[in-house]
């Protein structure tokens, strides 16, 4: 008997929206806060936590529709964990999705139908094992 998936219920979605979001910011305050530490500089504290947003906005973001060159917009102070958080709350959904894909996810997208009405799935596109190359000794020339 095959077991269907389904989407989870706001709790879970939540709970897992949190845990990805203090995955994603509290290292980067406990590092800042030892910098500024060490250092006595409030603004090393300021760009430690700001990269460090930046580095999990890039790990987040092609799994939730954003591209990894917004990564840059982690950068920005306060922003960043607002956009922690919208990348969490979509990451917490996966393999469903509630939100459109982008132009360029549609040709993999699919709209689910059924009990699942109302939900995107878009499935990574399993890569073709590239041919061996053959040595350029071996190869016949003309």
């Amino acid at each position: 008997m095959e077991r269907r998936a389904s989407p989870r219920g706001p709790v879970g979605r939540s709970l897992i929206a949190t845990l990805v979001f203090a995955a994603a910011v509290v290292p980067g305050w406990t590092l800042g806060t030892l910098a500024e530490r060490y250092t006595g500089s409030a603004l090393l504290d300021w760009v430690v936590t700001c990269a460090w947003a930046a580095a999990a906005v890039r790990v987040l973001a092609p799994r939730a529709s954003y591209r990894p060159r917004d990564a840059w917009l982690g950068l920005i102070p306060v922003y960043n964990w607002y956009l922690v958080c919208v990348l969490g709350w979509r990451v917490a959904l996966l393999p469903f999705r509630d939100w459109e894909p982008r132009d360029d996810e549609l040709w993999r997208a699919r709209w689910l139908t059924g009990d699942l009405i109302g939900y995107w799935r878009a499935d990574p596109v399993a890569v073709a094992p590239r041919a061996a190359s053959v040595p350029a000794g071996s190869r016949r020339s003309r």
